[in-house]
């Protein structure tokens, strides 16, 4: 070994040596795609897509499209490119078991066609929860909800949405509920395994599924533990808190509740593709600056890139 070389070696090991005194961090895989409502008064898609990268937007909500439109789609989907934004989700939120026959039917041609749409218009994924027994509220809670009559009838729903349409790209997810299923990482292995359809996929709300103290205070191993068993079928998420209120738990704005998100971000970012994060149910566009920069600021803290 050459003296150069030789001193290139030593002063090699020496870095490594002294990292291994550091603590111990984490480099993400991918850059994190945050997305989120915008509130530009705009039909124009070039300004729209414009609008999410102002707002350090990568990932968006489909912006209002009808599936006849054909030229529009083209022109969001071309500006959006333009742009690196990706179209996240196409939201299907309908109840497909509404006790209501005709409605019933009715919905869930509303979410074959919402699932279309988000083929045609590139997006990753449609999305809907499984629906409700519940007779006056859409996604209400019911304990037919947590039943094998509600699994058997979901599962046939979101086959028969999936065979309709054949989506070679777009994936379809049921979002995981506190009151119904899926409402955890196993139940959602369970509609994955029974569906069975490569068009399936899993969706990711943490906040949804914080629904006892164990998984409030133990929020970290639960984000670990869904994303360990369902990271090969993950494509979307959504970004929101949980806070503990008299004997319940409430939804808030991610910072102002107890979930890990150092935890939640490192997860998303180390899927072997690009997942979006998404911001939802916040009313103003102050709400929502309040949590894209908190968003951003734990990004950068833990040395996650935005995309």
């Amino acid at each position: 070994m050459s003296l150069l070389s030789r001193r290139r070696f030593l002063q090699s090991a020496g870095g490594l040596a002294s990292m291994a005194l550091l603590p111990s961090f984490r480099v993400a895989a991918r850059p994190l795609y945050l997305g989120g409502p915008i509130f530009l008064k705009s039909e124009d898609p070039v300004e729209l897509a414009k609008e999410h990268r102002r707002l350090g937007y990568s990932a968006a909500y489909v912006p209002k499209v009808e599936l006849k439109d054909s030229a529009r789609i083209a022109a969001l989907r071309k500006a959006f490119a333009e742009q690196n934004v990706l179209i996240a989700e196409v939201g299907a939120w309908v109840n497909m078991l509404d006790q209501d026959a005709e409605k019933r039917r009715k919905n869930r041609e509303y979410v074959t066609e919402r699932l279309a749409l988000a083929e045609e218009i590139g997006a990753l994924t449609c999305i809907d929860i499984g629906g409700s027994y519940n007779p006056k509220q859409w996604d209400g809670p019911n304990a037919r909800n947590l039943t094998k009559e509600y699994f058997d009838a979901t599962v046939e729903n979101c086959r028969a949405v999936i065979d309709a349409v054949k989506p070679k790209k777009a994936k379809f997810a049921l979002e995981m509920m506190g009151w119904s299923l899926p409402n955890d990482a196993d139940s959602c292995l369970k509609f994955i395994k029974a569906i069975d359809r490569p068009a399936f996929a899993a969706h990711i709300d943490i906040a949804n599924i914080i629904n006892s103290p164990e998984r409030f205070y133990q929020n970290k191993a639960l984000i670990n533990d869904t994303f360990k068993k369902l990271g090969k079928w993950i494509v979307s998420c959504h970004a929101k808190d949980v806070v503990g209120k008299d004997v319940h738990f409430a939804e808030t704005m991610p910072g102002r509740g107890g979930m890990d998100y150092v935890t939640y971000l490192q997860n998303v970012t180390a899927l072997p593709r690009a997942v979006p994060l998404m911001l939802e149910h916040l009313r103003t566009p102050e709400e929502y600056d309040e949590a894209r920069l908190f968003v951003m600021k734990i990004a950068k803290e833990t040395g996650i890139p935005l995309a």
